[in-house]
């Protein structure tokens, strides 16, 4: 349960322009050409920048296969959510598709 609903959060699409692997190489591009005349604490700032998208550009396209969480999902979370009093409209509001909840057995009234 807690893997599927970590993968889901980890996998959550977000907001804005889509980020490609060009993009990112830009802005390490452009950092690389600022360090050479940054301040010291800028340094620093361009150092941790560059590293978060190099780290970022190396977990691209390494997108988590969730159908074996799914599947273990759909097996135990009408259970735990009766025994935890949690409705549809929780399920829903963390990222769980409504298509998973009726697998699951969990409707609306829940």
């Amino acid at each position: 349960m807690r893997d599927y609903l970590e993968a889901l959060r980890a996998n959550k699409p977000k907001r804005g322009r889509k980020r490609t692997p060009d993009s990112i190489r830009r802005q390490i591009d452009a950092i690389a050409a600022k360090l050479a005349e940054a301040d010291a604490v800028s340094e620093l700032r361009l150092i941790s920048e560059r590293m978060h998208l190099e780290t970022e550009l190396a977990n691209m396209g390494t997108g988590v296969d969730i159908t074996d969480l799914q599947a273990e999902f759909v097996k135990v979370a009408k259970r735990y959510g009766e025994r935890n009093h949690i409705t549809y409209a929780a399920w829903r509001e963390v990222g769980v598709p409504a298509s998973v909840l009726s697998a699951a057995g969990i409707g609306r009234s829940a």
